[in-house]
């Protein structure tokens, strides 16, 4: 149990690592490959390819950290505990949220919405190049809120029922989606698969989160009220169905509105709002929004803690 805390406090300390060993960069290494095959046998059913091309890296991905985790344990106790901690730290980012956004925010505190909207290019795929101040913050708080789910509470769930195996796991579940899982003429077949199962994967994970939003809320003496009431209200305001959960949450404990219309590629998308239009987004709630992100990731992690004690207690 004490790799979680070891896990959380190694991403609260160092964030996300940029090195070509990290296992989601070796993740998506083996599913191309898997893909490249699969593809070539299975030309003509490329649903089945990428099912198939699921499985196989689902498989190798357990296998790997199985065998990396517990073989470690077998030989020395302290490092393979050493050794879990790290994976643990490996598939969870709430720093790596925090510090992605704060680039962005640097711009705007400097004035330069050039700057800020190229680097936001970086980590939204709506095109950003003629936002202004207000829509850059909005889709900032909306990246954070999203990948609270996927990024931190969701991994730690799955660490707390299987460890940090799952852990590995579920970020596999997650990267091939990020990979596969697009409605264009490449991947509209072969990603099907992949992005059904992580939205699956997902599902009460990302519920989870928008609900430990609201109580972070209420710890930081936000309007939690209004965060639970807008969850409810919105928390089905998107095409996915599961990315509105976390995203209503914070925007109603922040008191604005996220959501709504934006161009992809050139091409105007209408969304749904999500919460109330009750002023303009500033940069103080950027700062809130880091607040309860820390916050609710250390309500994940206790979340995790109880759910592999409950584990170890009746499994």
């Amino acid at each position: 149990m004490l790799e979680i805390i070891f896990g959380v406090i190694a991403d609260f300390i160092v964030g996300e690592p940029e090195n070509p060993v990290h296992p989601v960069r070796i993740i998506g290494f083996i599913a191309r490959k898997v893909e490249k095959r699969s593809r070539k046998l299975l030309k003509n059913h490329l649903k089945i390819a990428g099912g198939i091309t699921w499985c196989i890296v689902i498989l190798i991905t357990w296998a790997i950290g199985y065998f990396l985790i517990y073989g470690t344990y077998f030989m020395n106790y302290y490092l393979g505990f050493l050794i879990a901690g790290v994976f643990i730290y490996f598939c969870i980012s709430a720093k790596g949220l925090k510090v992605e956004g704060f680039k962005v925010l640097e711009y705007l505190r400097n004035g330069d919405i050039e700057g800020a909207s190229k680097r936001l290019s970086y980590i939204v795929g709506r095109d950003t190049k003629n936002l202004d101040e207000e829509a850059i913050l909005r889709a900032v708080i909306e990246t954070i809120a999203e990948n609270m789910s996927d990024g931190v509470i969701a991994p730690l769930i799955y660490i707390g029922i299987g460890g940090p195996v799952f852990g590995l796991i579920y970020k596999a579940v997650n990267t091939m989606d990020s990979m596969f899982g697009y409605k264009n003429d490449k991947y509209k077949d072969f990603g099907y698969f992949p992005a059904k199962l992580d939205d699956l994967f997902n599902f009460i994970p990302a519920r989870i989160t928008g609900l430990l939003i609201v109580l972070a809320s209420r710890i930081l003496k936000l309007d939690w009220r209004e965060s639970y009431r807008i969850y409810k209200r919105d928390r089905l305001n998107h095409s996915s169905p599961n990315s509105a959960h976390p995203e209503a949450a914070m925007a109603g404990a922040l008191g604005i509105q996220l959501g709504g219309t934006n161009y992809y590629f050139g091409k105007k998308v209408i969304k749904p709002t999500i919460g109330d239009d009750l002023g303009r987004i500033k940069v103080n709630h950027f700062d809130t929004c880091v607040k309860i992100l820390y916050l609710t990731t250390v309500l994940g992690a206790v979340l995790s803690l109880i759910i592999k004690l409950l584990m170890c207690l009746f499994l």
